[in-house]
């Protein structure tokens, strides 16, 4: 019978990756905390409409990528691509805008359906931040700014942070005319996803990856020349801010963001050791999403970044990979009475707080502090069948050549005292 193999672009995480994620969602979640961000956790699962109407549906997301079925009550269901929508829903459906502006931020996998490369999963996971009800310049710098201190402090290297502005949904109205009469002027020297979205989502082209169409753009009318004058203040007041902060940028008029509801500022932090996947973080301003889904006229912004190219990166950095978390003791021991005084202890230390590894092997002594050694613990706690009569524990050095024996006649009590003190020395 054949083995059974994981879907494509379904990744496992296994044990020695865990461990560099839980070190970025750690300083992310202290980050969020020093912030007064909250956590919010939404369904996988969401009706399909939720990112129909939220995302658009002339957009690529929904049009190609997404995980849609109907379920047993012939309604249509997606797993989530991405956590804005639901975030904004949850608010919605729960009153949350009622009591004020909201700082929340969100974590889990995310579903898309689309050709799988190195950092880019149809299973992926995403870290998020959504400030509700915030419509200052400043909520722009600030949300920007968490995303900014949290990537430095993972020592992410080579990072930029790419800003635009889309102006307001009239702006977009003015400039969607111009693009739309260039583009037409030139369909025949597009490629041929540009030209499906002359009409459909025009802003899109700006963000093709084709070189060619690349290339032709760059005499484009640009979106800067149809801003309104106050959008134009906000976007200066927006820089500005960035400029007091310390927080370097690079102004791209080609940067669009892929859905439907960003407004006004635009962002994008890259790093130069990702290659072409550069993309770490992106997000940007969505005044117009929480009516658009029903709920009152909010102004919003917020980001996410993908973890498995965050991940992917720090994994290239070995400075950056969070070092196995260490264990305070590993228990040996041989005989049946000594394995019950063993659990016993094991069971003790960890009800204390310590880190503890039991060797339920039985193996000789010998290939147990193999074992302890390659652990990475600094001591081994070794009960042998005079030990288990006597009540008493070896206390091992495991740092030390030769494994030094430090005491072979501590209780289990005052081996918790001495541990919990320091380890006793010779």
């Amino acid at each position: 019978m054949a083995s059974l193999q994981s879907l494509r672009g379904m990744a496992d995480l296994l044990p020695e990756q865990i461990r560099l994620w839980q070190h970025v969602e750690a300083t992310a979640r202290e980050h969020f905390r020093r912030s007064a961000i909250t956590e919010i956790r939404t369904p996988l699962l969401e009706v399909t409409e939720l990112f129909a109407r939220g995302i658009g549906e002339a957009t690529d997301v929904v049009g190609k990528e997404m995980y849609t079925f109907l379920d047993r009550g012939e309604r249509s269901c997606t797993l989530r691509p991405e956590g804005t929508a639901s975030v904004v829903r949850a608010a919605i459906q729960h009153g949350l805008l009622s009591q004020g502006p909201q700082r929340l931020w969100y974590g889990g996998p995310m579903f898309r359906y689309e050709r799988p490369q190195a950092g880019r999963l149809r299973q992926f996971h995403q870290i998020g931040l959504e400030l509700l009800g915030f419509a200052d310049a400043c909520s722009d710098v600030e949300a920007i700014a968490v995303a900014w201190d949290l990537l430095a402090e993972l020592g992410v290297g080579g990072l930029e942070l790419q800003l635009n502005s889309l102006g307001s949904s009239e702006d977009r109205a003015r400039y969607r005319e111009l693009l739309v009469a260039w583009l037409e002027q030139r369909r025949g020297q597009l490629d041929a996803d540009s030209q499906a979205r002359i009409h459909s989502n025009p802003l899109r082209v700006l963000d093709s990856k084709n070189p060619d169409t690349q290339a032709l753009l760059a005499e484009a009318p640009s979106l800067a020349s149809a801003l309104s004058d106050a959008s134009q203040a906000r976007f200066a007041a927006v820089q500005q801010s960035l400029k007091a902060l310390g927080i370097p940028f690079v102004l791209n008029p080609r940067l669009v963001r892929g859905l439907d509801y960003y407004s006004h500022t635009a962002f994008e932090i890259t790093s130069s050791q990702l290659g072409a996947q550069a993309t770490v973080c992106g997000g940007g301003r969505y005044d117009g999403l929480v009516q658009q889904l029903g709920g009152p006229a909010t102004p919003a912004i917020g980001w996410a970044l993908g973890m498995e190219r965050l991940v992917l990166l720090l994994s290239q950095n070995e400075a950056s990979v969070a070092a196995a978390p260490a264990l305070d003791l590993y228990v040996v021991s041989r005989g049946e009475a000594a394995a019950a005084l063993a659990l016993a202890l094991a069971r003790r230390c960890r009800q204390a707080g310590l880190a503890v590894e039991r060797d339920a092997s039985g193996a000789a002594f010998g290939k147990q502090f193999k074992r302890a050694d390659r652990s990475g613990a600094r001591w081994a706690a070794v009960i042998g069948e005079q030990e288990a009569l006597d009540g008493v524990v070896g206390l091992k050095d495991l740092r030390v050549d030769g494994g030094e024996q430090v005491d072979k006649r501590l209780t289990p009590e005052a081996l918790l005292v001495a541990l919990a003190a320091g380890p006793p020395r010779p």
